[in-house]
């Protein structure tokens, strides 16, 4: 009987000790960021404030560089309940939600001050309604920066004349109208993709954001970048609805105070890192030109025109709406 009551209390020593681990529900996200980029450390950053909010009871399971989802499945993957959560950028959107282009909007989005306004906005308020008729729990919108590289091999790209011929990596049809406008001819691709195309002379320019342009070493296919607050890409975070659901009020409260947290941290680091990437680009041997008001003005007259019809094309009067709301963001 001794034998028996002990192991008896031993068994319930262990249920005790790994009760926790047990009930932890697991969180699987995919991203496609490599793992030294800057959104890609607010988002370990997140999932591991999730953990602490939620005592641990979320476990939090983050995939990057598309090692778990590739990047146009992911938010498929999370509507299917293949996975629970996944962050992606704009331009994977494009196909089934094209309202999300609307931060390509040549110059629209053209200082850090709209960024910070963006989360509590009409905008993504709107555009958190579109993507919850889809499956999806919109949590958090991570923005890379506003500052766009724009690379190239001999001279800069700096007038609308400077674009006609030129095979430059693209962010899908619609903002690619902005470049066709030029005589650009624009060819979606990653830019790990568009690295390897300009190695191998398949593209002439590169087109990321400036801290992309950094950490994916653009600098070693081109020796030119010119740098203008021309389009802004963002992550954004986002949740198979049912499972959401499915969970607690407090862990939900939990993940959204560790998204709202997540949005700041992004504006930091991404303006922390596109100050200082002009600086190493030059030391990387890039030579680098910050476009002028002028030289912006030009740009947009012609680029702004093209991608408000191909953005109007496919979104209709939601789209129309979702312009004028952005620009009364400021």
């Amino acid at each position: 009987m001794k034998r028996i009551s002990g192991a008896a209390v031993g068994l319930l020593l262990m249920s005790i000790i790994t009760s926790p681990a047990q009930s932890a529900e697991v969180m699987r996200c995919s991203h496609q960021l490599p793992p030294d980029n800057h959104i890609a450390k607010v988002i370990d950053q997140w999932a591991a404030e999730i953990e602490t909010l939620t005592e641990n009871g979320i476990d939090v399971q983050v995939n990057g560089a598309g090692s778990l989802v590739q990047a146009p499945r992911n938010a498929a993957a999370v509507k299917a309940g293949e996975i629970e959560c996944a962050f992606s950028m704009n331009s994977e959107w494009t196909k089934d939600l094209p309202l999300m282009d609307v931060t390509l909007e040549p110059f629209a989005l053209r200082n850090v001050e709209i960024l910070k306004k963006w989360d509590e906005s009409s905008a993504a308020r709107l555009l958190e309604e579109k993507i919850q008729e889809t499956g999806l729990t919109n949590v958090a919108w991570l923005f890379t920066t506003w500052r766009t590289a724009i690379t190239s091999k001999g001279k800069y790209l700096v007038k609308p004349e400077d674009f006609e011929g030129i095979r430059i990596q693209g962010l899908g049809p619609i903002s690619n109208a902005s470049f066709a406008a030029m005589g650009a001819t624009a060819i979606d691709m990653s830019d790990m993709e568009a690295v390897e195309a300009l190695m191998e002379g398949e593209l002439d320019a590169g087109l990321t954001n400036i801290s992309s342009a950094l950490s994916a070493r653009y600098f070693n296919v081109q020796n030119h970048v010119t740098i203008l607050p021309l389009l802004t890409i963002f992550y954004n975070g986002y949740l198979n609805s049912e499972w959401y659901n499915s969970l607690s009020e407090a862990t939900r409260q939990a993940i959204q105070d560790a998204s709202d947290k997540a949005v700041l941290w992004a504006i930091e680091a991404s303006e922390i890192s596109a100050a200082a990437a002009p600086r190493i680009l030059e030391e990387e041997g890039m030579r680098v030109h910050i476009a002028t008001p002028e030289e912006v003005e030009a740009l947009k007259s012609v680029m702004r025109p093209a991608f408000t019809k191909a953005f109007l094309g496919a979104t209709g009067s939601e789209g129309a709406e979702l312009i004028e709301l952005v620009e009364n963001i400021m």
